[in-house]
């Protein structure tokens, strides 16, 4: 909605995407994110905005009404550009991506996380995690397409038992063709995203996105060169990782083996 009259009250003062970025220190482009609902519109730059479009206080009363977000600050940004996605390519280190976490792995993450929350605080988040998974019930939008580290089925999140319904969620997704997934082996040694996860989005109308995330912080790319840097690294993953049927084999082997262990 923001972006939507953000686009009307630009137009109607008579401004390119790039003449209304220039006074608030923003590109073109981003304005034009916002337009699109890919990026969000802080209360600093909605205040901004009203100011350089003269549009009295409307969009800084809009966006402090639509700021409760549900996310950490670091994602909320991502998390909603992902919402409106076509695309997404996604490669894990570590943990299983929560588009694709069950229930009792992400809790296991987040007590492993906060480890003195109250269990109303460990339940909101896990509420908000497993409401992003609804962007899977639809057969074919968005493609996902993930990149997992080995590493990520051998680490044990909560417990085995928890492991093997979390891999074999994964496998359920793959024989549905819901999604692309390939495993970078062990094997594969050194590799071009040694130093963290990434996230690339691309989107019917507008720009693609890149998302680099650490401890408790997160940064949203825009500047096409490094997008262009970024998708040449998830190629390069691709190109080391097994192939999705080889993947799956591992994955459901894995998850046998957890199994085993359980009843042993």
């Amino acid at each position: 909605m923001l972006g939507s009259e953000l686009r009307v009250a630009r137009k109607r003062a008579g401004l390119s995407q790039d003449k209304l970025g220039e006074p608030l220190f923003v590109s073109g482009s981003f304005i034009g994110q916002l337009e699109a609902g890919t990026r969000r519109m802080t209360p600093e730059l909605a205040r901004e905005i009203d100011k350089t479009l003269g549009t009295g206080d409307f969009f800084t009363r809009n966006c402090e009404a639509v700021t409760k977000f549900k996310y950490p600050d670091h994602f909320t940004e991502a998390a909603e550009a992902e919402g409106l996605a076509k695309a997404i390519r996604e490669y894990a280190p570590l943990l299983i991506p929560g588009l694709l976490q069950k229930e009792a792995y992400a809790r296991a993450v987040f007590r492993a996380y906060q480890p003195t929350a109250t269990e109303a605080a460990i339940d909101e988040l896990v509420d908000a995690r497993l409401a992003r998974a609804a962007l899977l019930a639809e057969p074919t939008t968005p493609l996902l397409w993930c990149v997992l580290d080995e590493a990520v089925l051998r680490r044990v999140v909560g417990s085995r038992s928890v492991m093997v319904e979390a891999l074999r969620h994964l496998a359920d997704l793959i024989r549905s063709h819901r999604i692309i997934l390939q495993v970078l082996p062990f094997s594969a040694g050194a590799h071009a995203a040694l130093e963290g996860s990434l996230k690339l989005m691309a989107f019917s109308d507008a720009p693609p996105l890149a998302y680099v995330q650490g401890i408790e912080t997160g940064l949203l790319l825009d500047d096409p060169a490094d997008v262009a840097r970024h998708s040449l690294t998830y190629d390069l993953l691709t190109a080391n990782a097994l192939s999705p049927d080889k993947s799956l084999a591992l994955i459901e082997s894995v998850a046998e083996d957890y199994s085993h262990d359980e009843q042993a």
